[in-house]
């Protein structure tokens, strides 16, 4: 398994010159792209650059929740579900500091530069050596983290200050990545442990094949049988055609599992099919969908649902993203946060701040 660092050295590049970069890569299922393709990085047009749908209140909303995740950045590098008895690092650090890297990188801030860089440095390095403490790589956690995981370190890879951090971060990858491919199930989904017998759900399914989607665009190979029995679980075991939607084991609905689901889908090369634009169709025609209320897992299901609606084009993007970005900044706390309480799962501010930044589109998987 290799890991080519041409291209994203291009587009570190294309970063510290202040423009925005775009990958164009052919849907996963189109072609088993080889290790060594280098991505193509252009430079758009000036007015997609611009991003008009960026508001100054988003902007606004963004600086305030970095500054939040700076402030109760643990002393070791991490993020976590904080503990007010032992005051420290809790649980779910690994995916807690991936998506705390990610939150910082969508707004085009990287370790080891600018104002963030040491702090970020702190958060790379702590991944990096939890990886290297575990002797097979997965690191003690389930699925989902090891998912998380796995994403930052694809986007991560050839963006640090240090060349030597490139080596570690390819070592890291290259081993979550063969832990992901010999972990799926026969029917080919995920589940919570890191084996195959372990069966499969919808919503670690979709998490952690957006993983591996990010890992092939950093470079790594992903074996078109892994991509085909994705498909197949999804069309065949998790979609319910009556309610256009995907279960979470099983045929149903729930909305999380079907803005995760439609966004793996998309991203296995399904975009135009007819399962898929009928599962997009059910979010947007979702009552439930924008309120906090009525949405239990409301972060969680817009991490996927605005990806889903980028890959799904223009037209139904522009029409989304406006109402999740006032949604967001009406949900924001005066600390910054979107914490609902103190002891809490730590993804909720890192994943608005990835949703209000979509787009700057600096990160190539929320890309399409």
């Amino acid at each position: 398994m290799n890991v080519v660092n041409n291209s994203k050295q291009r587009y570190l590049t294309t970063i510290l010159c202040f423009v925005t970069a775009s990958f164009i890569a052919a849907p996963l299922a189109a072609q088993q792209k080889p290790a060594d393709a280098p991505l193509v990085v252009e430079a758009p047009a000036i007015a997609e650059a611009e991003a008009p749908e960026m508001t100054e209140k988003a902007e606004k909303a963004i600086d305030r929740g970095l500054k939040f995740l700076i402030s109760n950045q643990n002393k070791d590098g991490s993020w976590s579900m904080k503990d007010p008895v032992k005051g420290g690092s809790g649980d779910y650090a690994i995916a807690a500091t991936s998506l705390g890297l990610m939150a910082f990188m969508v707004e085009g801030h990287f370790p080891g530069f600018g104002r963030y860089g040491k702090a970020l440095d702190r958060a790379k390095n702590y991944l990096l050596k939890r990886s290297e403490d575990s002797p097979t790589g997965a690191m003690g956690v389930k699925m989902y983290e090891i998912g998380l995981y796995t994403i930052a370190m694809s986007e991560l890879w050839g963006m640090t200050s240090d060349p030597e951090d490139n080596k570690k971060i390819q070592v890291a990858l290259e081993r979550v990545v063969e832990i992901i491919l010999r972990s799926q199930s026969p029917l080919g989904g995920w589940r919570y442990a890191p084996r195959p017998d372990a069966g499969q759900d919808t919503s670690v399914t979709a998490m952690v094949f957006v993983s591996l989607a990010s890992a092939r665009e950093a470079g790594v190979l992903v074996p078109t049988e892994t991509i085909e029995r994705l498909t197949g679980y999804l069309r065949d075991q998790a979609f319910d055609e009556q309610r256009g939607g995907f279960g979470y084991q099983g045929k149903g609905y729930t909305i999380a599992c079907t803005a995760g689901g439609v966004y793996a889908a998309q991203l296995a090369g399904n975009r135009d099919t007819e399962w898929v634009n009928a599962a997009l169709n059910s979010l947007e025609n979702n009552p439930k969908i924008f309120s906090r209320k009525d949405n239990g897992h409301f972060y969680y299901s817009h991490y996927y649902a605005m990806q889903a609606m980028v890959q799904a084009g223009d037209e139904r993007y522009a029409k989304w993203y406006p109402k999740i970005r006032d949604a967001l900044i009406g949900l924001q706390k005066p600390n910054g946060s979107w914490q609902e309480k103190e002891e809490d799962y730590p993804h909720k501010t890192p994943m608005a701040i990835i949703i209000l930044g979509t787009p700057h589109r600096y990160i190539p998987v929320y890309q399409r």
